[in-house]
């Protein structure tokens, strides 16, 4: 997943406690991250990330069931792939993520 367009270099997260544990704060850390925190009960703050969640949980986390973390890893990349390959997005020019990116020359940072 990573190895195409790399780490982010900051994450908007919510106040949500799956984001102010120690996980996602630990890998942050190890991959060069910053977890950026929205100001409490402000969703706003965070408004493209809640659309997003929001997309993810209706379109593969409450139409799968998930066994193990091995059996969701492949039902989240089918996800991921056709979000971003496949599926336009009218925000981009009714163009998936990949061939916007593509179009304006993007690069964007690589981890090894």
């Amino acid at each position: 997943m990573t190895g195409e367009y790399g780490f982010p270099r900051s994450i908007r997260v919510g106040q949500e406690p799956e984001f102010i544990s120690k996980g996602p704060d630990l890998w942050a850390y190890m991959n060069g991250a910053i977890l950026d925190f929205s100001r409490p009960g402000k969703p706003t703050d965070n408004a493209f990330a809640e659309a997003f969640n929001s997309k993810v949980r209706a379109e593969c986390i409450d139409q799968n069931w998930f066994l193990s973390i091995d059996d969701a890893r492949p039902k989240r990349e089918a996800f991921r792939h056709e979000h971003n390959n496949d599926r336009p997005h009218s925000s981009i020019g009714n163009k998936p993520p990949a061939e916007f990116m593509k179009s304006i020359g993007a690069t964007c940072h690589q981890v090894a």
